[in-house]
């Protein structure tokens, strides 16, 4: 058999080729995400408190420093539990699902840019934790405005399954939000997309992150949407400005060798 992580031969690879390279990257993926996610299931009792520190930081309903989430069904703090530990399993296994995910896109690049495989990893994790930091700091902002909408006569006791969904929901997005760039950039390295091409589609580009971005929030307020397309739209411009530099790039090479 093959294996996937060698360089590829001289030529183009067949459908078959390109199919078992994919399910072996997947599989390898998978394995990353379970290992991940049973060692976030294993946490999970230490991770709890910070997990619901935002929340403890803005309910009215905190008293002498005692804050928990209700449970509504009996399966419910299983189900938390389960959800919370995929996606610290996303989050460990990052960095192999990023290199597997690079590594199936480096044929369509040249030994120079392949180098970039490293970078990619480690920026793509980087990238991910950043937009999961940030994402910890407007929730709070998030949720006191929210909370609050209804006035003094409704109490907001959430349950865990209403709080970390829309937690996780959160990280998750701002999280993938924060990988924008890294996406632009590898398409804009092999060529797909151009800095003259990104820049004629931002208008529908702006349309499709409003869009994304209600679609991805659980909830339908202006402030969440605003939280999660804001930084969508400022990675978009970056990606601009890093394809027009990967193009300059390109065509003074271009020019050298001609």
């Amino acid at each position: 058999m093959t294996d996937p992580d060698a360089e590829p031969r001289g030529g183009e690879m067949t459908l078959m080729e390109h199919l078992r390279e994919l399910r072996t990257r997947l599989f390898r993926a998978l394995i990353a995400l379970v290992i991940g996610t049973a060692i976030g299931y294993a946490i999970f009792p230490w991770l709890l408190d910070a997990l619901i520190a935002p929340y403890c930081a803005v309910s009215p309903n905190v008293a002498g420093g005692d804050c928990n989430l209700i449970a509504l069904r009996p399966l419910e703090p299983f189900s938390v539990r389960i959800r919370t530990s995929l996606v610290v399993g996303l989050f460990l296994g990052g960095p192999v699902i990023f290199y597997q995910l690079w590594r199936f896109v480096t044929p369509g690049l040249t030994p120079r840019e392949r180098r970039f495989t490293w970078p990619f990893v480690v920026l793509s994790q980087l990238m991910f934790a950043l937009g999961i930091g940030f994402a910890y700091l407007v929730i709070p902002q998030a949720l006191g405005v929210l909370l609050n909408l209804g006035g003094p006569r409704i109490e907001a006791l959430l349950s865990a399954t209403e709080y970390l969904s829309f937690f996780l929901a959160m990280c998750i997005a701002l999280g993938l939000v924060f990988e924008l760039p890294l996406v632009l950039i590898s398409l804009a390295l092999v060529g797909v997309v151009s800095s003259s091409g990104l820049r004629r589609a931002r208008p529908y580009a702006v349309v499709g992150m409003v869009t994304a971005s209600a679609i991805i929030t659980p909830t339908t307020d202006a402030v969440t949407l605003l939280l999660v397309a804001g930084p969508m739209w400022f990675f978009y411009e970056v990606s601009i400005v890093a394809a027009w530099l990967i193009g300059r790039r390109r065509e003074r090479a271009r020019r050298t060798r001609s």
